[in-house]
């Protein structure tokens, strides 16, 4: 096909087989990419289309298109739609018996199969990809390919392997496609997979119709929270994202005094995690309370509500898991709850699943190239903790440290820079926890923060109107009271200082505390004094109603680079300086609140408010 007939006959199968009159945005131009024979890696949010853009193409190209996926239930999914189109798609799984696959291989090499889905551990068996070979494919579309790289909320062993064997099935094109990929993630994408000049889209992040709000709340206040945003029915379907298994199942319990709700979790038989899924996609479930097992592939378009009990371990998760709301395009909410201790929590999971450095070297030390050793006896001899040294070996395999033979015995590998390797993973997941944590306290609209945060190269950078920042009268959990007088009387403090040093790139968060609140002699002390964490209380509700701005700096000390907050006067925050009417007013949330929507009142017999520089669109948390 000559690249000049593509766009006529793209829109020819677009309407024909899909019975689309028009592609969605972006889509276009990716197919037309992939037809020509480009490499390519598309970043496009859930519930963007991103399926359309190795399938229409792998229809414009004569021969079958090899479809590399992560989930056997994505397979089926994908399979059992592009079937229904009449198309031959299979699958080969460890789901399905020898039979059937052996069929789906005959056909394959016969060509008669439109398209051919299979996980990425089905090409190390030996003789399979050589059987792939002998009848190349015509496109190659690798599925949530952020499993690819060592900087991907889900790292997979087996994804980092297809860098090495791709080149047997080429000269196809290959097309990577994730929904969720910073700039850092994309270029290792890039280079695993040897995509080398090819082309990269990164598009649609914003999605227009979900209004984030982020609350803090303590763990024990969550639950009832839940249970009251879901007793409304305009907030069904939902999924509610737990961090444990164990407290998936206890939520799913309670919710179920308000109607039909089941946990999922890796803990449960397939058997099962396939019935509750089935049920919610057809609607007999209105509710799950789910681990991040859940969701990877799953196509609901009106969940109404998404709702995390405690903070993501990433951005990254983070916004694919939200990204399963209003997929019908119809206005959703997702709600993060969030504490301090939650970060303990990401903490220990962390330690779990990354061991020290030095536990591995002590395991490193003792192989050789030579010879293998036995994994048990060498663990009791180390006197290594079974868990820990299974953790241990999967990721010195990752990382090249460790290899087996025949027998599963353990031999050094072949990277000697592994351990540079391991460690630069495992602090990097440890910053994204840093990175989800900044997001819960951030200052700006929270669907511009997730658009800059995957860099999308055609976003307007307008603000979303939706969420708990932008409109904060549309918060369906967050109650809001006024800012009491001692609050304004330092909310003025603060304002006055940034007037008195008043520079043009600002001042340091801690210097600033340092000038309104600590001991010194030429500030009058605040009585009673204010604590460092409600002086950042403080500042993150000025920001929002834009008195002030907050944005990251940077300093090197003993080789290290040391990031803090700057922050500025905005021309409001001067205008309210100057009116020195005594108050600033400013909306506070209530912390422990019962969750039903209010608007902001003064309380009977409060009195009135003096009218000073009021923001109402604004609140603190």
């Amino acid at each position: 096909m000559l690249p000049s007939e593509s766009p006529s006959i793209l829109r020819s199968i677009l309407k024909s087989t899909f019975g689309f009159d028009s592609f969605r945005p972006y889509q276009e131009e990716v197919c037309e990419a992939a037809v020509s024979g480009k490499d390519l890696l598309l970043v496009m949010p859930t519930g963007a289309g991103k399926s359309l853009c190795y399938q229409l193409p792998g229809l414009a190209r004569p021969g079958t298109t090899l479809v590399i996926s992560p989930l056997i239930a994505l397979m089926e999914d994908q399979a059992i739609r592009l079937q229904k189109l009449g198309l031959k798609a299979e699958r080969i799984h460890a789901g399905r018996d020898r039979a059937a696959s052996r069929q789906v291989c005959i056909d394959y090499l016969s060509g008669r199969l439109d398209f051919l889905f299979i996980a990425p551990e089905r090409l190390a068996v030996p003789g399979f990809i050589e059987m792939l070979a002998k009848r190349k494919p015509s496109l190659i579309a690798i599925d949530e390919a952020h499993c690819i790289s060592q900087w991907g909320h889900d790292f997979r062993p087996e994804y980092r392997m297809l860098g090495q064997r791709l080149p047997m099935l080429r000269p196809a094109p290959v097309i990577a496609l994730t929904a969720t990929a910073t700039a850092k993630v994309q270029d290792d994408i890039v280079t695993q997979l040897g995509l080398g000049e090819g082309l990269r889209f990164i598009h649609g992040f914003r999605r227009s119709n979900i209004g984030i709000e982020v609350v803090e709340l303590n763990p024990s206040e969550r639950a009832p929270a839940v249970l009251e945003l879901l007793k409304n029915p305009a907030h069904l379907p939902a999924i509610v994202y737990a961090p444990t298994r164990k407290e998936a199942e206890d939520l799913a319990t309670q919710l179920k005094k308000i109607g039909p709700c089941s946990a999922y979790h890796a803990g449960l038989t397939p058997e099962s995690r396939e019935t509750i899924q089935a049920s919610f996609l057809d609607g007999k479930l209105n509710m799950i309370v789910a681990t991040i097992a859940f969701g990877m592939g799953i196509d609901k378009s009106d969940v109404r509500m998404v709702i995390h009990t405690a903070l993501p371990a990433s951005v990254e998760g983070y916004y694919q898991e939200i990204g399963r709301a209003g997929r019908d395009g119809k206005n959703s909410r997702a709600v993060l709850m969030h504490a301090y201790v939650d970060r303990r929590t990401h903490e220990w999971f962390h330690t779990r699943d990354y061991p020290e450095p030095v536990t591995l070297k002590r395991i490193y030390a003792e192989l050789s190239q030579g010879s293998a050793l036995v994994a048990d006896p060498l663990r009791a001899r180390l006197k290594i903790e079974p868990d820990v040294f299974e953790k241990a070996l999967m990721k010195m395999r990752v990382h090249g440290a460790v290899t087996t033979d025949m027998q599963g015995d353990l031999m050094r590998g072949t990277n000697p820079d592994w351990i540079k390797s391991y460690t630069s993973q495992r602090d990097h997941k440890l910053a994204q926890l840093s990175l989800i944590a900044k997001y819960a306290e951030s200052s700006g609209c929270r669907m511009l923060h997730l658009v800059n945060h995957f860099g999308d190269q055609t976003d307007s950078a307008a603000t979303c109107g939706l969420c708990d920042v932008c409109a904060p009268e549309l918060s369906v959990l967050q109650l809001h009271r006024e800012a009491n007088p001692q609050e304004q009387k330092s909310i003025l403090r603060i304002l006055s200082v940034l007037n008195h040093f008043d520079t043009q790139d600002g001042m340091g968060t801690g210097r600033l505390f340092t000038e309104a609140f600590a001991e010194n002699p030429r500030v009058k002390r605040v009585d009673p004094p204010v604590e460092r964490k409600e002086y950042e209380h403080l500042l993150r509700g000025l920001a929002r109603a834009e008195m002030i701005t907050l944005k990251e700096d940077a300093f090197e000390k003993d080789g290290k680079c040391i990031t803090y907050q700057r922050a500025a006067l905005t021309a409001a925050g001067r205008k309210a300086v100057k009116a020195e009417q005594g108050s600033i007013t400013l909306a506070f949330p209530k912390k422990g609140a019962t969750p039903v929507r209010k608007r902001r009142k003064s309380a009977k017999g409060g009195g009135k408010t003096k009218k000073t520089s009021t923001v109402k669109s604004s609140f603190f948390r």
